[in-house]
């Protein structure tokens, strides 16, 4: 069965046209769910991974919704992070432009007085909700003439603490107003407040087909804490390709690069703390294969779509389930092969085993060498100790598709 086009989705020809004109003619499968709904003036609650088309399963119908008499800003979209609200506007960018109107990015990191100009000028508003609160708060900007909401990666957003000031930007928003609710997730805290913010809104969940969810291999690496550089700059570039590599701090990724670069590997470090401008530089240096390694924080990392990076590397073993799968998930996208490897430090076996296991990767992670119990016995259990025992590597799989790319 074939896929409808956008044109008998029912969007507006400028917009298909526009779309055309980049080589997009055949709607992704969340497109075709979600775009008449919006069309029709809907709230929606959407689940669907990263990568699979939602930016214009948004963007696409609210193009069609705003009119360029309508005041300024008619629509705002909510991203967690910079590069999200970034990427987000280049993608609308020939779509606003085919309906004449407007679009501008709001986020931190740069200056107050010209953004706020080009807010204040726009019709559309992408938005992280720090600095949207910020210019609320000093009256520069105000939310009342919005028809339109998108709350975009709303789990994200929730994981990174900014459900209070997302709450007084909805508030801000007239209660007429239509919203789109995007998540990776619509259960627990994600699902309360995706039916706090919506009304009567249609549901739809868009699992990653086999093209989408690519071919990771999971591999656990034993390693003690003083040998990890060393274990990293073995793996650097294996695949050959691009390497992310996860830390858990700012300061742990500004030294970690540093480190590397003294042993000859070029890496760039990513974080919140960096200005807008660095953090771009770097991202375009590592999209463009210019730079090879980027190592980068879990909430700056949120904002990296490169389709082909090779290798993800846990530097640092992530906290828990969902910060495995966002992380692992910025490879084998796409349909493209890709390799995730963790680190496990001996005090980190017993958690990072109950993520493996909550992920079906059993296998993988006994084959890193740890006996089934050693991880109780350092976590307080009588038993002896040992020394790490060399790295081990698990097998190419596929689990789950809510492992893959978010």
């Amino acid at each position: 069965m074939s896929r409808p086009t956008f044109a008998e989705l029912g969007v507006s020809s400028a917009v298909a046209d526009a779309l055309a004109e980049r080589g997009i003619t055949a709607p992704f499968a969340v497109q075709s769910l979600v775009i008449g709904d919006v069309l029709a003036g809907r709230d929606v609650h959407v689940k669907s991974p990263t990568g699979s088309g939602k930016t214009l399963a948004f963007m696409a119908p609210l193009a069609d919704r705003i009119e360029a008499t309508d005041p300024r800003p008619s629509a705002l979209v909510v991203t967690p992070t910079r590069e999200l609200a970034g990427q987000i506007v280049e993608e609308a960018r020939s779509l606003c432009h085919a309906r004449a109107l407007s679009i501008a990015a709001v986020y931190g990191g740069v200056g107050f007085e010209k953004q706020t100009r080009l807010a204040r000028r726009s019709h559309i508003i992408v938005a992280t909700p720090g600095r949207l609160l910020d210019l609320m708060e000093r009256g520069a900007i105000s939310l009342r003439d919005v028809k339109l909401l998108v709350l975009d990666e709303a789990d994200r957003m929730l994981d990174m603490g900014f459900r209070p000031a997302v709450d007084r930007i909805v508030r801000a928003t007239p209660a007429d107003r239509q919203t789109l609710f995007f998540s990776a997730t619509l259960d627990g805290e994600a699902a309360k407040i995706a039916h706090a913010y919506t009304r009567d809104a249609r549901r739809h969940e868009q699992q990653a087909t086999p093209e989408q969810r690519g071919d990771v291999e999971h591999r656990f690496v034993r390693v003690a804490h003083e040998d990890k550089v060393e274990a990293l700059l073995k793996r650097v570039g294996e695949p050959a390709g691009r390497t992310l590599v996860f830390v858990r701090t700012k300061r742990g990724a500004d030294r970690l690069a540093k480190r590397l670069g003294q042993r000859g590997v070029e890496a760039a470090a990513i974080h919140g703390n960096r200005s807008q401008s660095q953090r771009e530089r770097a991202l375009a240096r590592f999209r463009s294969g210019e730079l090879a390694t980027l190592v980068a924080t879990d909430v700056a990392a949120r904002g990296i779509d490169v389709e082909d990076v090779a290798h993800v590397i846990n530097f640092d073993a992530p906290p828990d389930r969902e910060g495995y799968v966002h992380r692992i998930g910025r490879t084998g996208r796409a349909g493209r092969r890709g390799v995730g490897t963790t680190f496990v430090s001996h005090d980190q076996a017993r958690d990072t085993r109950a993520i493996a296991h909550a992920l079906r990767l059993h296998d993988e992670f006994a084959r890193a060498g740890f006996g089934e119990g050693e991880d109780r016995r350092e976590s307080g259990a009588p038993g002896r100790g040992h020394r790490p025992s060399p790295a081990g590597y698990g097998r190419r799989s596929r689990p789950r598709s809510r492992t893959r790319a978010r």
